[in-house]
């Protein structure tokens, strides 16, 4: 019987757990004398009473299993953990807050059996805000543009992994993560099934702008290097630009005895270049931080205990069989 695991990251879930174990519970017990099912939670450092929640599931329940990251690493990070300790073979990641259906997962297994090694979840309709929205559809065409990935904007991290794509993408340990371009640069054969996204059953979303924007950045400095390109193309047409107007001065002075505008056109060059430099700065600077933290091969997350137990108890590195 193939088994198949259900990766949760969780991070303070103590309203939406309950609801996402009772609903997951219908779905997986429905297809129980088809696959061999395994939940695993991973607590991402919550302050509430998540981790409680989980050992009580895990009493009453043998499937659960959970890993408690020794702080909050972000759900990035927590995504790679899940795949490092899956036995599956296959994985279904999906989150806690019941926006992305479990009634879905028949038709994603049904998809998998049929010889697909990605099945993405694709929203139908998105209740966002306007600004939300908008911003959404740029990143997602931006980071086409300058990049050699397709990520459908109406895609998120709810998706189905064969066991060939969850070990290709523990191969990719940097910790600047944008798992989201990672599916799309592993290849492999892809389809998606559509579903309605839902209201959070409880509690309040953690992803905010600041966060949304350091999500966005990753995913494109983490998958192209074409702002610098576009930094240095942008430096070579204003030194040129500069150069024709420098002869042109010089040639109107000379041959009209023209003087020179002084102050307001020399504000507006030093302003102008000014602000171009410090935005190329930037992204170096963005890119060089990048180099500095993947070169110092720090892992990428530590695990405070495995099921309540300590991880040193566990036959072997990334496992939860003692």
């Amino acid at each position: 019987m193939k088994k198949v695991s259900i990766i949760v990251p969780a991070y303070n879930e103590e309203e939406s757990l309950p609801h996402f174990y009772e609903e997951m519970c219908k779905v997986i017990n429905s297809l129980s004398s088809e696959y061999d099912f395994e939940m695993l939670f991973i607590n991402d450092g919550s302050k509430d009473n998540t981790l409680k929640i989980l050992n009580q599931l895990r009493k009453k329940d043998p499937r659960v299993n959970y890993i408690d990251m020794s702080r909050n690493f972000g759900k990035e990070i927590g995504m790679l953990a899940g795949f490092d300790f899956v036995r599956g073979d296959c994985a279904i990641t999906i989150d806690a807050d019941l926006q992305e259906p479990p009634n879905v997962i028949p038709e994603m297994l049904r998809k998998w059996e049929e010889g697909y090694d990605d099945v993405f979840g694709k929203r139908r309709l998105r209740e966002q805000s306007v600004f939300k929205k908008s911003t959404s559809k740029v990143f997602h065409e931006i980071l086409r543009k300058l990049s050699d990935i397709e990520v459908d904007s109406d895609s998120g991290d709810f998706r189905l992994l064969d066991r060939k794509c969850i070990e290709a993408l523990k191969t990719l340990r940097e910790t600047q993560r944008y798992t989201k371009g990672m599916y799309s640069w592993i290849g492999f054969n892809k389809t998606y099934v559509e579903y309605d996204i839902s209201k959070r059953v409880a509690g309040k979303t953690k992803w905010n702008f600041r966060k949304l924007l350091h999500l966005a950045v990753n995913g494109i400095t983490s998958h192209s290097v074409m702002p610098l390109k576009l930094a240095s193309l942008i430096g070579v047409v204003t030194s040129l630009a500069a150069f024709i107007y420098m002869i042109y001065i010089i040639i109107k002075a000379i041959i009209y005895g023209d003087p020179v505008a002084g102050f307001p056109t020399l504000m507006t060059v030093i302003l102008f270049l000014g602000g171009f430099i410090l935005l190329a700065l930037g992204i170096i600077g963005e890119y060089l931080g990048r180099i500095f933290i993947e070169t110092k091969r720090r892992p990428p997350y530590f695990v405070n205990s495995i099921n309540g137990s300590n991880p040193l108890d566990y036959k072997t590195t990334n496992s939860y069989d003692k």
